[in-house]
Formats: C-alpha cells, structure tokens, sequence
C-alpha cells in the first residue's frame, strides 16, 4: 500500500467513494463522531457521505437522533444517539482534566459546579430548551468580556451527561436536558469494551490510521489508545509504510475498484481533522493553505483523495454563490470538469448554486 492509496482507502472507509442511502444517524453512527463546532458545515460532513438534504440533517438534529455536544477532543461532535452514553462515559472524564484548572481559574471547583449542574436541571426540566444566554440569564450571571464562565458551566454540564444539544430556536442552538432527549441505557459498557468499540468504530470509519491518528482523533494517551488497539488487534488489518503501522477494518474494498473522484467538502471534515498527520491528503507545503496552526480549517476541493484547493459559499437572495482557490493553476476545460462535483452540494441544499 502506498500513501496515495492510503488517500484513497480513507475515502472508502470514510463512506465518499460512492452513494449510499444511508440516512443522516447511520453515517454519524458510522464515523463515531463527527467534530461539529461550525454547525452548518457539520450539516454538510454529514450530507455528503448520504442521500440527506440539509433538512433531513438538521431534523434529525432536532428530534435527537444526533445529539451535538462535546465529546472526545474538548470540542463539538455530532454523536449518535445510541452512542452517546458509553461515549461519554470513557471520554468526558478526560476532557473535563483538560479543562479542570481553567474552571478552577474562574472560580469554579467540582463543589460549585455540581450546584450549577441541579440548578440547570431544573430550568431545563419538562422538555425546556434554552439558548446558553437565557440560561446564563436565568443563573443570573452577566456577560463579561474575558469571562469564560458560560463556556465552562456549559461544558462541564456536557460532559456530566447532564444536557445536549436542544431543538434549534430559529438560527440559535439551544440546550436540553440528555435524559429527556435519549433515554439512559439500563446496562453500561466497562471501560474496556467502551475502549474497544471506539477504536474498532474510528479504524473501520478512518482507516487506514496510526495509533497517533486515533490517540489525537479520541483525545486519549497514546498508552490508553495503544491499549484500546491491543483490545481488537484480531478485528483488523494493518500495513508497515516507512516503518509506520496502518491499521484498518478487514472488509476494505480492492484498490483495483477505486474511481476518479472530486469532492467540494466542508471545514473541519473528518478527511483532514481526524489525523494528526495528514500528509496522505495534502502535501506539507500547501497545509497552511487549507489549515491554520491555531485549528482553523477550511472548506477543500479533494481531487483522488488529494485536497487541490479551498471554497466558499455566499448565501445570495435566490441562490449560493461558491467561490473556488486552487492550489496550482488549472486550465477551464478541467475546472468545468472539477466544478461538476459541486452538483451534490446543490442537491443538500436543495438551492441553485453558482460557481466560479
């Protein structure tokens, strides 16, 4: 195997390689997680690996068959619903550490936190769903500039399993309370095989991936992730490239099958963030093009597995109008070509779209 198929086996793992019907839960399920702090590009992550306009997606946001919070990496993912609990029971411990001693800066210790905790269980009780402003409101906690407190009580409450993601309250997301959203499962996965299923669910979604790859994707050590691979070595495959081992789910199609292919895909996709080396997909000197070394990352064109360029979209009256940077010059014959797989976007969306 080489790194350029290594691209192109991403591609198929990662459910872009060809159209499926699978609804928007089923490809979230499928991926794990899928980071989400950008809202209407995690929409897009989702609709382009399906047949789900942005409506399907944002439906099964609301209704709670995707439940958006923070998970993993102390950021925003969309998780599946029948996921949620044992995923939060192995990875919200380790992102509240990283965060512990900022809540502790701002005055926040676990004793404070628990009595915001059964304060924000009451305002939400009865299906209630607040923006995080009316709940700061509601605590009587005013706005301040450099004051992180809403961020952290938030948090915190995320990763107790106390609330989620609520219905959108027109352009606004909201909080709810997660008991009432996704009923608590009666039994609960041990550690172990929380850990196996997690690495199990990134290698088959992600793969092929290093133990780096899903120490960074899952937030975990490098000896917890080492351990979880040790957990379903038997369940996967693996490959050796310049002394770097690959591992991967064993029903990987046959690179003989791999098609020409271009894809318009969002910021922050899983096809660049879930790595921590993504040099399969973009060479180092045109990283900084399409990423920043703070974690900003933008919408890309990938061409075979490999990102040529970046976009974006302006919502026009009648219309969204894409505009398109490509990393090296490309003749009009091929940018018509390029600009064809831009149709899917168009479909999502269910809005004319132009581009230039």
């Amino acid at each position: 195997m080489t790194h350029h198929e290594i691209a192109n086996y991403r591609l198929a793992s990662q459910n872009l390689l060809k159209t499926n019907d699978k609804s928007a839960q089923d490809i979230v399920r499928h991926l794990g997680a899928v980071q989400a702090q950008d809202y209407a590009m995690a929409k897009w992550a989702v609709g382009s690996r399906g047949s789900a306009t942005e409506k399907e997606v944002e439906e099964a946001v609301n209704s709670g068959k995707i439940i958006r919070t923070h998970i993993l990496r102390p950021t925003w993912h969309f998780v599946s619903a029948d996921d949620i609990y044992w995923m939060l029971d192995i990875s919200g411990p380790v992102v509240k550490r990283l965060f512990a001693s900022m809540a502790r800066q701002h005055g926040y210790d676990d004793k404070k936190l628990d009595q915001v905790n059964s304060a924000i269980e009451k305002l939400l009780a009865g299906n209630n769903h607040l923006t995080r402003d009316e709940i700061m409101q509601e605590l009587n906690i005013q706005k301040a500039s450099g004051d992180l407190s809403p961020v952290i009580i938030m948090m915190n409450a995320e990763l107790d399993g106390l609330v989620c993601n609520g219905r959108m309250k027109g352009k606004k997301i909201t909080y709810a309370l997660l008991e009432e959203r996704v009923p608590k499962p009666k039994s609960a996965l041990t550690k172990e095989e929380a850990l196996a299923k997690l690495a199990k669910r990134y290698f088959e979604s992600h793969g092929p991936a290093t133990l780096l790859d899903f120490s960074w994707w899952s937030g975990f050590s490098k000896t917890v992730a080492k351990l979880a691979i040790n957990l379903i070595e038997s369940e996967l495959n693996s490959v050796e490239i310049d002394n770097q081992k690959y591992w991967f789910g064993i029903n990987m199609p046959n690179a003989d099958n791999f098609r020409e292919s271009v894809h318009f895909l969002p910021a922050f996709d899983e096809i660049l963030i879930s790595y921590k080396n993504r040099e399969a997909s973009i060479p180092l000197e045109h990283q900084s093009k399409a990423f920043t070394n703070n974690g900003i990352f933008k919408p890309i064109i990938l061409e075979n597995g490999k990102v040529i360029g970046d976009w974006k979209r302006t919502f026009k009256k009648d219309h969204v109008k894409i505009e398109t940077q490509f990393f090296s010059p490309i003749d009009d014959t091929n940018k018509a070509i390029l600009f064809e797989a831009v149709k899917p976007f168009e479909d999502y969306l269910e809005t004319k779209i132009s581009i230039e």
